[in-house]
């Protein structure tokens, strides 16, 4: 079961399996306003920039880290994961330049941050060599297999071999109504075990984003996944959903960070 954490007045999740220093963010215990209360770490949303560097400062000093330890990404609902240092390392209240879903390090005290608002934050951690992973997968991204595109790239490049896997809280299939085209990409990605992950409702489709993000981390070889029984959807009050609020509304993060101990 993931756990619900409080420290400094921020709420946030935790996988039972990842020892790295990680969190799920929800949108309680920041000090943005409006439509954006509480904790939005989305920087391009329209939230004062103030308050959402305040955010960050918040989450940062909960999680022990520093604000410009942080590496993130623009994403673009692709396939595309980066292998980044410490040279990545930016300021997080300024939009990066680089493209790319998915972010991968081996360098003790560099965060990796994803953001999501319905999508599905996977983090990634190879306790043995010392490698993370910060992963974000729409349908999109999971029809084009970016979680499993992390661990091979995880296994090529670093040698790992032992992933813990982490799907955190996304939409879920009670909510997630889709027309056929993710159905049709779905079943491209996964075969006939895409029926495991969808319910057809006529000319529409409920579709399981977890289980498929789980069915391919399975079959890139992870076998210790942790997956969050929370809908972001069902949850507007815990979790940012765009199917539930639309484009006005924050974003939480997933983060994680190679600290030694788990939190």
């Amino acid at each position: 079961m993931f756990a619900e954490r409080t420290a400094h007045g921020v709420t946030y999740m935790t996988a039972p399996n990842i020892e790295a220093t990680h969190a799920f963010t929800i949108r309680i215990g920041g000090v943005s306003g409006g439509v954006y209360a509480t904790m939005n770490l989305g920087i391009n949303r329209g939230d004062d920039p103030s308050r959402v560097r305040e955010n960050y400062d918040i989450i940062c000093r909960v999680l022990c880290i520093r604000a410009g330890d942080i590496v993130c990404s623009r994403q673009v609902h692709g396939k595309n994961v980066r292998v980044v240092t410490r040279e990545d390392c930016g300021d997080v209240c300024t939009p990066s330049p680089c493209e790319a879903d998915g972010l991968i390090t081996n360098e003790p005290g560099v965060a990796l941050m994803v953001f999501t608002a319905d999508c599905v934050p996977i983090l990634l951690h190879d306790s043995q060599k010392g490698v993370i992973a910060a992963i974000h997968a729409g349908w999109r991204g999971t029809a084009m297999d970016i979680a499993g595109e992390a661990v091979r790239k995880m296994a090529k490049i670093f040698g790992c071999d032992n992933i813990q896997a982490a799907i955190g809280p996304c939409i879920s299939k009670c909510c997630f109504e889709t027309d056929k085209d993710v159905q049709e990409a779905l079943y491209d990605a996964l075969g006939e075990e895409a029926g495991y992950c969808i319910e057809s409702l006529g000319d529409k489709f409920m579709v399981d984003l977890k289980e498929a993000n789980r069915l391919l981390l399975i079959r890139a070889g992870v076998r210790d996944i942790a997956v969050s029984d929370e809908c972001t959807a069902c949850l507007p009050e815990k979790y940012w959903s765009h199917r539930r609020m639309g484009t006005e509304r924050g974003s939480q993060a997933a983060i994680i960070a190679m600290r030694g101990s788990k939190l």
